[in-house]
């Protein structure tokens, strides 16, 4: 027991040495994706360099040189760079030009959630009919119950996967498995997702995409930064962090006593997430910047706001990389073809609706990853297209959060339906 422990320990166990490793692979891929060497641009045309600011941290997590699991980097992206950024992004808002996108936007977004609520019944049937015992199991250890969570998380996020798990509660064997599907499909799924926005232009030409109004968006937005930037002086970047990070604390304020009452006087809401601070934080963090939109701080994006969110939110994305396990899934190989079939329902779903409605690929992607990935693997993905457009991932992926229990749930009840033993 003790030489399995001592095995499984990290080459880089000290928080200071791990992040300064993440920020040299920031760094590094910053520094070579600028390079004008021709075999340097065409491996880039291949892999954009998000992708790999992504991919690289798992690779280390992979080969145990760090411990992405149990770092406290994790919760600090999850907890202080995402809603500071999310608030630094929101703050650049045009309601009425958000407005505009509904449409498009709302309809990618519903039909990837239907897409997951069908996909995942689908999936267990089908891999019932040839091998029927991945997907069975007797109690405690029913593996719908551990689909059902996953549910939850691909059609809002975590808080609606922890809610789903406490509703449902699958052992700890099947959820332990269920989470290894989770990173390694959903995240293949987003590294799929980042290089097709580098060739966005090729899917939307497949689609027959009418894409005037995300190009009228991003083009507006480009406009009035270059009308009104100006350089930055210190002042300036001190004011962008003060509410970044103050908006955060009052977030976060807000999100505790309001989620411990709801857990003391309505402990039913648990259900729908209501009860999860970070549920509330990633809410009022939105709501901050949506208000300050409205206020003179609007004009901080002159001066870079937007810029600062997209550092903080590449330190974030490699916070999420390095959580992944690339090889953790090799445990359980029946359930990553549940995985990738549940998935492939999703992702041809939306295909046949983006082709019949000429949907540009920006809504195929970010209606995807607000539903499969969250708040952050929305935002992720909507800064591959442009930065100006993280608003539009960013209500989708809040929404998510909201219907993502109830929509889990059935789906969850729609498994057991199917699920080898059913009555």
């Amino acid at each position: 027991m003790q030489i399995t422990e001592t095995e499984t320990l990290p080459l880089v166990s000290n928080t200071s040495v791990v992040l300064g490793l993440l920020m040299v692979i920031l760094g590094l891929v910053f520094y070579t994706s600028n390079l004008s060497n021709k075999y340097v641009k065409g491996f880039y045309n291949i892999i954009p360099p998000l992708l790999l600011c992504y991919f690289l941290p798992g690779v280390l997590n992979s080969l145990h040189i760090i411990d992405g699991a149990n770092s406290p980097l994790t919760g600090v992206g999850s907890n202080y760079l995402l809603p500071a950024c999310l608030i630094l992004f929101v703050l650049n808002l045009d309601l009425k030009e958000m407005w505009a996108l509904r449409k498009r936007a709302g309809l990618m977004f519903i039909t990837g959630t239907i897409g997951i609520v069908i996909g995942g019944p689908l999936a267990v049937y089908l891999t019932a009919l040839v091998a029927p015992e991945v997907v069975g199991g007797a109690a405690p250890d029913e593996v719908w119950k551990g689909l059902g969570s996953l549910a939850g998380s691909w059609i809002g996020g975590s808080a609606n996967q922890v809610a789903l798990k406490e509703i449902l509660q699958p052992s700890p064997k099947v959820f332990s498995s269920i989470i290894a599907v989770d990173v390694f499909v959903a995240y293949i799924w987003m590294a799929f997702l980042l290089y097709g926005a580098s060739k966005s232009k090729k899917f939307d030409k497949f689609f027959n995409a009418e894409s005037s109004d995300v190009e009228a968006l991003k083009e507006k937005m480009d406009a009035k930064v270059k009308a009104n930037s100006r350089n930055p002086e210190t002042k300036d970047l001190m004011y962008i962090i003060a509410l970044a990070f103050g908006g955060t604390a009052l977030a976060a304020m807000l999100a505790g006593p309001l989620a411990a009452y709801m857990g003391t006087n309505f402990p039913e809401l648990a259900k729908f997430s209501l009860t999860s601070t970070f549920f509330w934080v990633i809410f009022f963090a939105s709501v901050i910047g949506i208000i300050l939109s409205f206020t003179p701080a609007k004009k901080l994006e002159y001066v870079g706001a937007s810029k600062v969110a997209t550092v903080f939110l590449y330190v974030l994305i490699t916070t999420i990389g390095m959580q992944m396990d690339i090889t953790a899934i090799l445990d359980n190989p029946g359930l990553l073809v549940v995985g990738l079939i549940w998935m492939s329902v999703h992702a041809i779903l939306l295909l046949i609706v983006g082709k019949l409605f000429k949907v540009p690929f920006f809504y195929f992607a970010v209606g995807s990853m607000a539903n499969v990935g969250g708040v952050a693997s929305a935002s992720v993905t909507s800064a591959a297209f442009h930065p100006s457009l993280i608003s539009v991932g960013v209500i989708l992926a809040v929404f998510g959060y909201a219907i993502g229990t109830y929509a889990g749930w059935l789906t969850a009840i729609l498994m057991q339906m199917v699920s080898p033993g059913a009555m």
